[in-house]
């Protein structure tokens, strides 16, 4: 029986709006910090994406769009940065959100956005996100705080811990591990801060480290206030007596905190821009090439924007849409390869290799794979 004049219109209409779809490019909104203590981040953080959405559209882009990104200033009041990708989404103005932002912006913005469009969290943070449609690219306090601990008192013999960090949702429950952490690993915890974001005297949380006698320090301070703190540590002299350890920390953050501030300094992530890796090699290499010798060095915090967009790519390869309950359901068998390896969705976390490395006045040496 032939096709009537109806049904092969109605064909031709499909397959029409169906090409018109993969002309039309996926928007993305990029999410990261372009001002207050995590600005000093946004620059690594928007290379990485360019870079990243510009080797997608050259094999074809994301479920054989275009990816256009939408930059999104990350660094506001959660509730309002919320709003403003939740309100890009509706519109339609946007299909999918990565980005790198603090953990308060995540909570407010996942339950708006991720039962609609992909979103892929970039940061590293505290561990326990589960909401359906929201993948993350981040290290976690399980796999990466507790044996960074361990391996640090092991090579330096550091005992008593001082925990420094911002006074949010990722220092507050990080905080908390540490303290079992510290005990796990032969020590134990002597004492805790957590400072408003944008602080800037440090100088009373410095004579509590002292008066506790610690000799380790865990920060989980943002961007600009570790590295202010970095510089108030070195100039009242505690270098030489006290370690410290982030789980936040990439080579901008060690250029801003000067030659002196990063004496005794330890950090812990799946990517550092030092790791001699063959795919962190090639990595950089691209980024020279692209960007030129002098652009911002994109260490561990800018780099997992690229890891959010190649992810975004791997599912929507894997379900062969941008469709986030697609996606959702493919999820445990979708992985990739880039600058950290050859890597594995495990549940919506990323799992992958993580490293400690000791700074080396602007730069890490990577000493042990955790």
């Amino acid at each position: 029986m032939l096709p009537s004049a109806r049904s092969l219109r109605t064909a031709s209409f499909h397959a029409g709006a169906a090409a018109r779809d993969r002309d039309r490019p996926l928007a993305v909104a990029l999410v990261v910090p372009l001002h207050g203590p995590g600005g000093i981040l946004g620059p690594s953080c928007e290379l990485a994406a360019q870079l990243a959405a510009e080797e997608l559209n050259a094999a074809g882009g994301v479920a054989g769009r275009p990816v256009r990104l939408v930059p999104v200033d990350g660094a506001g009041p959660p509730r309002e940065v919320a709003a403003e990708v939740e309100a890009l989404v509706r519109l339609g103005a946007v299909e999918a959100v990565v980005g790198w932002h603090i953990s308060a912006v995540r909570r407010q913005l996942a339950p708006r956005v991720a039962h609609l469009v992909p979103y892929v969290y970039t940061a590293q943070y505290e561990g326990g996100e589960r909401t359906p449609g929201v993948f993350l690219t981040g290290e976690s306090d399980r796999r990466q705080l507790g044996p960074a601990m361990r391996l640090l008192a092991e090579a330096t013999g550091v005992r008593r811990w001082f925990t420094v960090g911002n006074d949010y949702v990722w220092p507050r429950v990080t905080a908390a591990a540490a303290r079992r952490y510290a005990r796990a690993c032969g020590g134990r915890a002597v004492g805790e801060a957590l400072l408003p974001l944008g602080t800037a005297d440090f100088g009373p949380v410095l004579r509590r480290i002292e008066r506790a006698e610690a000799d380790a320090v865990l920060m989980l301070l943002v961007g600009a206030d570790a590295a202010g703190f970095n510089r108030a540590f070195a100039a009242r002299g505690l270098p030489s007596r006290c370690q410290r350890l982030s789980t936040h920390m990439d080579e901008n953050i060690l250029l801003a905190s000067g030659t002196e501030g990063t004496a005794g300094l330890w950090a812990a992530a799946g990517y550092f821009a030092s790791l001699a890796t063959a795919p962190s090699l090639d990595f950089t290499g691209r980024l020279a090439g692209r960007f030129g010798l002098d652009a911002p060095v994109v260490g561990s915090l800018g780099e997992s924007c690229y890891e959010g967009l190649r992810l975004l790519g791997a599912l929507a390869a894997r379900a062969g849409s941008c469709d986030v309950r697609a996606m959702h359901a493919v999820r445990q068998s979708v992985g990739y390869e880039g600058p950290r390896g050859a890597l594995r969705l495990r549940g919506s976390h990323l799992d992958q290799p993580l490293y400690l490395a000791r700074a080396d006045t602007f730069d890490f040496a990577v000493l042990s794979q955790l």
